[in-house]
């Protein structure tokens, strides 16, 4: 008799491989402003200040040059939090001014996980033909198509 094999074929890379994967594919682009507010001395506040670190990567302000991103420290006692104010369009679609994360007892892939599931989902799609580069090949081809429609 045998036993069946249950499980993964091979170990996973970690919470880094997780977290670059998660980081591959967040975008700012139905953001108009990011709102980070922790304590630092409170402990559960690493995952916050590691998010606000991630959020000011040249990479993922690429996605949307014109975001601010501000941090907020606090003095009190209050839950860290991250609030997204969100474009026109994206508050159309999603029929919400804001989207705000209470941090307290996450980490920081969950919080990555929420922001690509909440935030990374409103942004506005682009076309592909609009985006496409034309050749000079494919333009010379074109001209010449032209020339030959108007004789």
């Amino acid at each position: 008799m045998s036993i069946y094999y249950s499980g993964a074929l091979r170990r996973s890379n970690g919470i880094v491989a997780a977290i670059a994967k998660q980081l591959k594919s967040v975008n700012l682009k139905a953001v108009k402003r990011v709102t980070v507010s922790f304590n630092p001395f409170n402990e559960n506040a690493k995952s916050t200040r590691e998010l606000l670190v991630h959020l000011t990567s040249p990479k993922i302000i690429k996605t949307n040059p014109n975001c601010i991103v501000k941090p907020e420290v606090l003095c009190n006692l209050q839950p860290a939090e991250v609030r997204f104010s969100l474009i026109d369009a994206a508050k159309e679609q999603s029929k919400l001014k804001e989207i705000r994360f209470v941090c307290d007892n996450l980490t920081t892939l969950e919080l990555l996980q929420l922001c690509n599931k909440h935030i990374s989902t409103l942004a506005p799609k682009e076309d592909a033909a609009a985006t496409s580069l034309q050749t000079k090949s494919s333009k010379a081809a074109s001209s010449s198509r032209k020339a030959v429609k108007r004789k």
